[in-house]
């Protein structure tokens, strides 16, 4: 079998154990978001929501090629957190991983628990509780809350290339210290790619709605005119 390390683990990759054991916190992740979206979203944040999800869908499936059978692509997880929150940012991951592997073939489906919990759980729950704690002892200005973000955003993606590859050595696919390291150095840079995008998407946000920044009182950060109220209950990150 021919090895092309990626995000996206194929058919084939993963142990029966492996599999299983990392679908149990991704079904479990999953449906505690759907509740959370029944219960949390708001009707400003529903149009967001689509929105979001074709553009981490669109993103995810640029991949790129490196040498020695590697590739990477951005995530999008702390985007999602960041604009959802943590427990809506899983679903939405968990639903664009979903068609990417039906419709696309892209990721195997007996892989597709530990793709969500790699990429979508432990990405989008990681961003929202990073930025929280980040928010309590950093300074209260724009370019810290902006730079917390970039930072977070880098650290999701290398946080997902680590259980990839821990989860490909523990099934006896390769051994750690060759997909680790691999793993590890393709997605550092591609993880400041998705630092300066995600960057870039809450900065324009906070510029023109403030609002939609999920469950952080940001308002006061923005550059721009006041921004309108938010309607609904807010959503926690």
């Amino acid at each position: 079998m021919s090895l092309t390390l990626a995000m996206h683990i194929p058919d084939g990759f993963l142990s029966g154990g492996v599999a299983a054991g990392a679908a149990i916190p991704a079904i479990a992740a999953v449906a505690y978001g759907l509740r959370t979206a029944d219960r949390e979203l708001d009707e400003a944040r529903v149009p967001l929501l689509g929105v979001l999800a074709a553009f981490i869908f669109a993103v995810q499936m640029l991949n790129f090629p490196i040498a020695g059978g590697t590739s990477g692509h951005l995530l999008g997880a702390t985007l999602a957190a960041v604009l959802l929150g943590r427990w809506v940012a899983c679903l939405v991951m968990a639903v664009v991983l979903l068609t990417q592997a039906f419709a696309f073939a892209d990721g195997g489906i007996t892989a597709l628990g530990a793709n969500v919990l790699n990429m979508g759980v432990l990405g989008a729950l990681l961003a929202g509780y990073a930025v929280t704690a980040g928010r309590r002892v950093l300074p209260d200005t724009r370019v810290a809350f902006l730079g917390l973000v970039g930072g977070v955003a880098w650290l999701a993606v290398m946080v997902g290339a680590a259980a990839t590859a821990t989860e490909l050595a523990v099934s006896g696919t390769v051994s750690l210290g060759t997909v680790l390291p691999a793993m590890l150095g393709v997605h550092a840079l591609i993880g400041v790619g998705e630092a300066v995008i995600t960057v870039a998407a809450v900065s324009a946000v906070l510029a023109a709605r403030p609002d939609l920044i999920a469950g952080a009182d940001v308002a006061h950060l923005s550059p721009g005119p006041p921004p309108r109220p938010a309607t609904g209950r807010e959503v926690t990150t």
